[in-house]
């Protein structure tokens, strides 16, 4: 009964005239008018005074406790919680005792209680809170009188300094903003949302279970040293799945490295097919198959069983938060999803004290409880007899005689030991206050009476002692205890010891066991949930926009290299990529071996060559005086003979290392082998082509056909050769090149350098320019001299070797132009140019000088002196045979032919 009540029973209730007095209370008396829509005196007289339990001491705390479930539409309470209801608020009785009962805290101070049912809701939470404040709300009596005229006598009324309290985030978030109005400090120990963590808003509030932002950060941490970097959320509508998935986002968003696929909110009242859709819905990003949760157990249960109705058993990798933990009840008949499941639960320990105290528990010896008797009943399945009450036949009759654990089923609540801690750390806080202001005088001294909300919050603050499990109790400057988690896996594979097993610890930071860890089918590897798997070596990351955890793999091509994890960049023109493509290295350098095919064959020809030119020079020297050399022109054939020489000799130069005296020899002996050949020849075919054009015309044999005359003019034709040669000497002088662009196929792995001299296709071409030249002119007066007697000097031999020249070279031209795409253009054009002049010097010397050297060695009696004849004689006759030769060819078939005359 409240003072107001038991005043209104001693004196009569009358108005004193004039203004009321002012009261510093005024204010909030008309704030519970407003808010609440009715008075404390005329709350506290309703009949909706609230059950609660009373325990009688010095220093009056509260408690706050879920004893009931929500109840349905209209009720405010459901059915009594056995193990988060009682069990913690036994707890909070028991700490009480043990506290009353150590000598060295708060001694001769007894601490005692008032403790009230939630109901699991918010709203009705706050309604019985209001026990908590009524003391503090100063009421205006002035006008109270008793009928003799003295003041009423209204006893003090309780007084509660710190509430111990509550369970759900969402009512102590209510009863924390009623609190802190009238400065009373409060303790959680089972609240984790992270907005709780707002010393602006929730000043007065503290925390003995770590906020859901540390075992947000806990989960981060795990899901990284899997090396998952893609993952879902999913969340149970209300302040504790949002806030929790919230911080998990936020975090992992700092951190970086990680992603969220998708962040999926399971509703209050979810409809029929809902879970379907969720399973459906994480599908759309199967890649990400670690799913963190943070949602309750009847959730947890209903997705586990979406899961394993769309066939996705071992798809879904969880990661459970404090809500799952280590509890079989969300897993139950559904341990085959569950397999591999990382939860996560508060470091914690079974208070063997608790378990002593709570299981002694009776009818008997609990009647401070008032909630035991319901307890009895719902832990017994059995029913007492009250009085007023008629008996549930359904139901045994209880004898009183049943005990907890030997009757019925026993586990310690998981939240017992933050129970006591916050009760102990209350205890503690009043320990340094008291002796702080009383200076050790015994029970509560004046200035500890009242007791000061805000000086007690902050010796609160300050506290740091070791727990019911040993572990140190501290806070930080929001309120929240440190964060330590056991980190859980369910292994079902492992058949020696099936279940939940410890595989780390978190305390700041992650300390994970990965050797201990199992997965489906007894696996030790971990299993994938990123977006995209990492790049090959040698590819390039291309980022997918807005998804910083995803991207597509591409090659870096052709000569690229990795210059970054999102880059290629072309190598240097000299160098390849690395096999792996981390890199550049050197280009193979390579150049025209002696021991190639491509060498070999024309090498073979130019031996040949200059041992059968070397034969012939020696022979012609040796019989350097007999008819047939002397008849040859001996001059010009030792220079056309030299020329041939030169020409098989440029084989070797054009196959030897490049260097720059191998290039000068190169640009020097290119060209001017064949100039001292086809100079020679231009110079024999021309000499014959005028004597016998001036034999038409007159008996005067033409200008300059002696043999001094003849070499003057070679040698002539030679010089213009020679010029061009050192005008280029001294325009570009000769050096070598490491060609990289002619062996550059589209696969690296077959680059080289080719070390060749300076001298392009063009220039080469250039080079043979002027033989060609005068090939083509000496083809033309052995065409033009075609009608000179076949024994007449070497006209008709000149000319089958110019046309047979003419044709090989027609044939060199596009074999060497054509082959310029050709990955070995150089080794097949330095063989077609050589094996070209080969032939056309083999040619030159097979037609011109190997019959004479024939006749010479195996006829010699035919090297004798022929009968001279005249000039005229000489055109005559060839006029003649001119003239009997179109008229052959002027007969009909069958008629006989003309034979010249081959006496001359």
């Amino acid at each position: 009964m409240t003072s107001q009540h038991h005043a209104s029973s001693l004196c009569h209730h009358r108005r004193i005239s004039g203004a009321p007095r002012q009261h510093v209370g005024s204010l909030v008396h008309v704030m519970w008018v407003v808010m609440m829509g009715f008075t404390p005196e005329t709350w506290a007289s309703s009949e909706t005074q609230p059950h609660s339990i009373k325990i009688e001491g010095d220093i009056t705390l509260g408690g706050l406790f879920p004893v009931h479930s929500r109840g349905p539409a209209g009720v405010p309470c459901g059915e009594i919680k056995k193990e988060k209801g009682i069990h913690r608020m036994e707890a909070m009785m028991y700490a009480l005792d043990q506290i009353n009962s150590d000598p060295d805290l708060l001694p001769n101070i007894t601490l005692g209680a008032r403790i009230l049912d939630t109901c699991s809701r918010d709203t009705y939470a706050l309604e019985q809170s209001l026990t908590f404040v009524q003391a503090l709300i100063q009421k205006d009596n002035s006008d109270v009188r008793c009928s003799n005229g003295e003041p009423p006598i209204i006893p003090k009324p309780e007084r509660v300094v710190g509430v111990i309290g509550a369970s759900a985030s969402s009512v102590s978030i209510m009863v924390a903003n009623v609190l802190r109005l009238f400065v009373i400090p409060q303790i959680s120990y089972a609240s984790t949302a992270p907005e709780l963590s707002d010393n602006n808003r929730y000043d007065f509030f503290s925390r003995v279970m770590p906020p859901d932002s540390f075992q947000a950060q806990a989960m981060v941490d795990i899901v990284k040293a899997m090396g998952w970097n893609y993952v879902s959320t999913l969340a149970s509508e209300g302040n504790y799945g949002e806030s929790g998935v919230d911080a998990f986002v936020q975090i992992s968003r700092e951190a970086g490295g990680l992603c969220i696929a998708q962040s999926i909110k399971i509703p209050r009242e979810p409809r029929p097919g809902e879970f379907d859709k969720i399973i459906k819905r994480l599908m759309e990003t199967s890649n990400a198959r670690g799913v963190i949760i943070f949602a309750n157990e009847d959730d947890i249960k209903r997705v586990l069983e979406a899961a394993k109705k769309a066939n996705l058993t071992g798809h879904f990798l969880f990661v459970g938060s404090d809500s799952w933990g280590a509890k079989n009840s969300p897993i139950l008949n559904l341990e085959d999803v569950a397999e591999g499941a990382v939860t996560i639960l508060p470091k914690r320990a079974s208070i063997d004290g608790f378990d002593q105290y709570f299981t002694t528990r009776s009818l008997e010896n609990n009647r401070r409880n008032i909630w035991f008797a319901e307890f009895w009943e719902d832990d017994f399945k059995c029913k007492l007899t009250r009085p007023g009450i008629r008996g549930n036949s359904g139901l045994r009759k209880c004898t009183g005689e049943e005990r907890i654990s030997r009757d019925s089923a026993y586990e310690q609540e998981g939240k017992v030991q933050f129970v006591i801690d916050a009760v102990y750390a209350m205890a503690h806080a009043l320990h340094s206050m008291h002796i702080d202001l009383c200076l050790g005088s015994m029970g509560v001294c004046d200035k500890m009476d009242p007791v000061d909300g805000r000086m007690l919050l902050s010796y609160i603050r300050a506290i740091n002692f070791n727990g019911s499990a040993g572990t140190g109790v501290m806070f930080n400057e929001n309120g929240d205890a440190p964060g330590r988690y056991d980190i859980f896996q369910y292994q079902l594979s492992n058949t020696t010891n099936p279940g939940y097993k410890v595989i780390g610890q978190w305390t700041n930071h992650l300390r994970l066991n990965a050797e201990d860890m199992q997965w489906s089918g007894g696996d030790k590897l971990v299993p994938d949930s990123v977006c995209s798997f990492p790049c090959e070596s040698g590819e390039r990351k291309r980022m997918v926009k807005g998804v910083p955890c995803c991207w597509h793999c591409e090659l870096c091509d052709g000569y690229q290299y990795l210059l970054d994890e999102f880059n290629c960049d072309m190598c240097p023109f000299d160098m390849r990529p690395t096999p792996n493509r981390t890199g550049c290295r050197p280009t193979p350098i390579i150049k025209l071996e002696w021991s190639s095919p491509w060498a070999i064959i024309p090498v073979f020809l130019a031996v040949l060559g200059i041992l059968a030119t070397s034969g012939v020079i020696i022979t012609f020297i040796c019989f350097n005086d007999t008819p047939i050399v002397r008849a040859s022109g001996r001059e010009l054939s030792y220079v056309l003979l030299t020329g041939i020489f030169l020409i098989y000799l440029i084989t070797f130069l054009m196959i030897a290392e490049p260097s720059t005296v191998v290039c000068a020899f190169r640009r020097l002996f290119l060209g001017l082998g064949m100039c001292i050949s086809y100079s020679a020849m231009l110079t024999k075919t021309n000499r014959i082509y005028r004597i016998f054009e001036q034999g038409k015309k007159s008996v005067t044999p033409p200008k300059f056909i002696s043999p001094t005359s003849q070499l003057i003019i070679t040698f002539i034709l030679i010089s213009v050769q020679l010029l061009g040669v050192f005008i280029w000497f001294g325009v570009i002088p000769p050096h070598t090149t490491v060609d990289f662009d002619e062996l550059r196929p589209p696969n690296p792995e077959y680059a080289r350098g080719i070390l060749k001299c300076d001298m392009s296709d063009l220039s080469l071409i250039g080079c043979l320019s002027y033989s060609m030249v005068l090939m083509v002119t000496c083809t033309v007066y052995a065409i033009k001299s075609r009608g000179v007697p076949e024994t007449f000097n070497e006209a008709k031999p000149i000319g089958f070797t110019m046309y047979t020249t003419c044709i090989i070279w027609l044939a060199f031209v596009p074999i060497f132009f054509g082959t310029s795409q050709s990955t070995e253009k150089m080794f097949i054009q330095t063989t077609t140019l050589t094996v070209s002049m080969s032939l056309s010097a083999t040619v030159s010397l097979g037609m011109l000088y190997i019959p004479k050297v024939y006749v010479i060695i195996f006829h010699p009696e035919q090297n004798v002196q022929k009968r001279k004849r005249s000039f005229k004689a000489v055109v005559q006759a060839a006029t003649v045979s001119t003239h009997l030769s179109q008229k052959s060819s002027d007969k009909q078939n069958g008629e006989t032919k003309a034979e010249p005359d081959r006496s001359q």
